[in-house]
């Protein structure tokens, strides 16, 4: 499994390219913007893309869905507790920066234990409310251990909880029962930052260390 991280937008969201090197099918995780940017460097490496995966629905990370969809033909895939923040301004926060960012419907609904093929390569969807109602993380056990975790976690920091649809308490569960229980060489790829694993998040993290216990 190889992955390209691709910071897009003015929030510099973290855009992912993952694809199997056997079979060059890919999925893009997070397109939040600069959709043909993330597009050019999909056609320079030789990818078919069969999955546009998205960790939540806030603007920020779905804002190239839309022209990505039309140009390649992948499926779309949320959880169901984000679903409608693709078609709806408010929901996915896009109206509170005065804009009005509606993208498409999504075609697959994402659930807990969910698997996503990707060549050779297997995600299983978490489901990890919090940051939003329908936030959820993807994790690879083999080839490579590693989870796209979205808002959730980051590299010393936990995602917001105070926009509508976050809960702090259901943040921190789905951080200490879904997220914590991984091996310690399960490489992070976050939606906003640097790279980590779950074994430095668990000793450095201010967050998880005083409070997810």
């Amino acid at each position: 499994m190889k992955v390209i991280a691709m910071p897009v937008g003015e929030l510099a969201a973290n855009c992912y390219i993952v694809y199997c090197e056997n079979t060059r099918k890919a999925a893009v995780i997070d397109p939040g913007a600069d959709g043909q940017r993330i597009l050019n460097r999909i056609q320079y490496e030789g990818l078919n893309v069969e999955h546009i995966l998205l960790t939540h629905g806030h603007f920020d990370h779905i804002g190239a869905v839309k022209f990505l969809k039309e140009q390649l033909g992948a499926a779309v895939a949320i959880h169901s507790g984000d679903a409608q923040a693709l078609t709806d301004a408010s929901r996915n926060l896009s109206a509170l920066m005065g804009g009005h960012l509606v993208q498409v419907p999504p075609d697959v609904l994402l659930e807990e234990g969910d698997i996503i093929a990707v060549g050779d390569v297997r995600m299983e969807v978490l489901h990890t409310p919090g940051h939003s109602e329908g936030s959820a993380c993807f994790v690879v056990n083999s080839p490579v251990k590693a989870v796209f975790t979205g808002d959730t976690l980051f590299q010393g920091a936990i995602g917001r909880s105070d926009f509508p649809g976050g809960s702090y308490g259901q943040l921190i569960s789905s951080i200490r029962d879904k997220l914590l229980v991984l091996d310690d060489d399960y490489t992070i790829y976050p939606g906003h930052g640097l790279k980590s694993t779950i074994g430095t998040e668990r000793t450095a993290n201010p967050f998880i260390r005083y409070y997810v216990k």
